[in-house]
């Protein structure tokens, strides 16, 4: 599953958290190149990149991560990468990458430690359409 120096960015995130299912079918809605590939971080691809990283998602206020050219990033920098890949009016965002991380982790970790409560939990990991289903690691 692992391939250093991925061409096409892995979005890995949590596959229970409605906010996060949200952001999946918001990054879908805007990826016009159909570039994006996904991977819940409850799914076997989400276990091996966690393993490779030494990262416990259960333990860690990240809900996101972001694979991309044998990179890997973090809370909001994942996020400002995914807008600036994205393209278009969604890359002008990438300018909040020029304030320090720890102010906007500061930010991304308290919506991340209270996304449940905020935006609900599923039972189980959202089940990808036929057509997207394609575009999900297994």
């Amino acid at each position: 599953m692992q391939k250093e120096g991925r061409e096409r960015p892995v979005v890995y995130f949590d596959g229970v958290c409605n906010l996060c299912n949200r952001s999946v079918k918001f990054i879908v809605g805007n990826d016009k190149k159909h570039q994006f590939l996904f991977a819940p971080l409850q799914s076997d691809a989400g276990s091996l990149v966690q393993n490779h990283l030494g990262f416990n998602a259960k333990k860690e206020p990240n809900s996101v991560i972001l694979e991309y050219k044998g990179k890997y990033y973090f809370r909001s920098g994942a996020a400002l990468n995914i807008l600036r890949i994205l393209g278009g009016i969604w890359s002008i965002a990438y300018v909040f990458i020029m304030v320090p991380s720890i102010v906007r982790d500061f930010f991304y970790n308290i919506i991340s430690r209270n996304r449940y409560k905020w935006y609900g939990k599923s039972d189980a990991c959202m089940v990808p359409t036929p057509e997207l289903k394609v575009r999900f690691l297994e």
